[in-house]
């Protein structure tokens, strides 16, 4: 699993413009099975998501972001193996 964290590099007016699109790839990242979680840091300086594959699998996905092709947010990309789950989050350790 590969945890991505974004940070803004324009404006948040941009940012704002680009969401729509953004929302719909993670949307169908969700429907594709790549993607398990999602959301904005606080305060919204960036945001993150998880999401299912390799490392390159996921770099490779994350390039589609209009975030990403627009120039409008860094990625740092982090591989990571939960193996403490609460209650109803099992499928995160497969």
């Amino acid at each position: 699993m590969i945890l991505v964290l974004l940070t803004y590099k324009v404006d948040i007016a941009q940012i704002d413009e680009l969401r729509p699109a953004h929302v719909d790839w993670l949307k169908q990242g969700v429907t594709d099975g790549r993607l398990l979680v999602a959301g904005r840091k606080v305060p919204v300086t960036g945001g993150f998501f998880m999401a299912r594959g390799t490392l390159e699998e996921v770099k490779a996905w994350a390039a589609g972001d209009p975030f990403a092709t627009a120039g409008a947010a860094e990625y740092e990309f982090i591989e990571v193996a939960p193996s403490i789950l609460a209650p109803g989050l099992e499928a995160l350790g497969q």
